[in-house]
């Protein structure tokens, strides 16, 4: 594995970290993290990839998802309830898009020297389809939602720099039993799915979302109470 892959920045990690434990909604930071710290996680996704038929096609192709998330359009046109809707119904509740998740990543990682292929490739695509698995596993776009997300992806990648914003999460939660409870929930979950990283996204939109879930072994989308930032950062000013 080239050095490059897997090049350990603790110390600019955790000044990300710092940053987006005061600030839950500082979304570059995430991204800062994730370059920090992954390591060779991306290597070995790509390598994981290679060993399935699917997986060595999305390889091949590296097509752009973003191609397709972005046209809203074409997935207002998909019929209710599959899971192209059910991400559109997502972002437009979220007010968010794609191409904003985009950009929050290229301020987070402003002059980084792109990856060799196909591990490059691989970087966008985990970073492009965040979004469609809030859709399929079911976790609303509030900081729980997305700590629980990611909890859920640290189980399925064992990526370390998903390990500390898993951790921060878990700090702002003490004395929220359910949140921490919705929390490491979404590690068990992510243990007991598919591999989501190596799944064919855009051959799915089209399908009945609880058909793809039935699929990727995910199970119904969990209940919880949204936790916003607001409510973190007024708790922290009061302590």
């Amino acid at each position: 594995m080239a050095k490059s892959h897997s090049r350990i920045e603790l110390g600019r990690a955790l000044r990300a970290a710092r940053t987006l434990a005061a600030d839950p909604d500082d979304l570059p930071q995430v991204f800062t993290i994730i370059e920090a710290l992954s390591g060779g996680t991306l290597q070995r996704i790509a390598d994981r990839m290679a060993k399935s038929d699917t997986g060595r096609k999305l390889l091949a192709e590296r097509s752009d998802i973003v191609d397709v998330l972005a046209d809203r359009e074409a997935l207002a046109r998909l019929p209710e309830g599959t899971l192209g809707r059910a991400y559109l119904a997502f972002v437009e509740r979220e007010n968010i898009s794609a191409e904003g998740i985009r950009a929050a990543a290229e301020r987070g990682t402003t002059g980084r020297t792109p990856l060799p292929e196909p591990v490059e490739w691989v970087h966008t695509r985990m970073r492009d389809t965040h979004d469609l698995w809030h859709a399929a596993v079911g976790y609303q776009g509030d900081v729980l939602g997305e700590t629980a997300l990611l909890a859920f992806t640290l189980a399925q990648t064992y990526n370390p720099a998903i390990a500390l914003i898993v951790a921060i999460g878990l700090v702002k939660t003490i004395g929220r039993p359910e949140a921490r409870h919705v929390i490491l929930d979404g590690f068990r979950r992510g243990k007991k799915a598919a591999w989501l990283p190596g799944q064919d996204w855009a051959s799915m939109l089209a399908l009945p979302i609880d058909e793809v879930r039935r699929r990727l072994s995910l199970e119904a989308p969990p209940v919880y109470t949204r936790v916003h930032s607001v409510e973190l950062k007024v708790a922290a000013a009061a302590a």
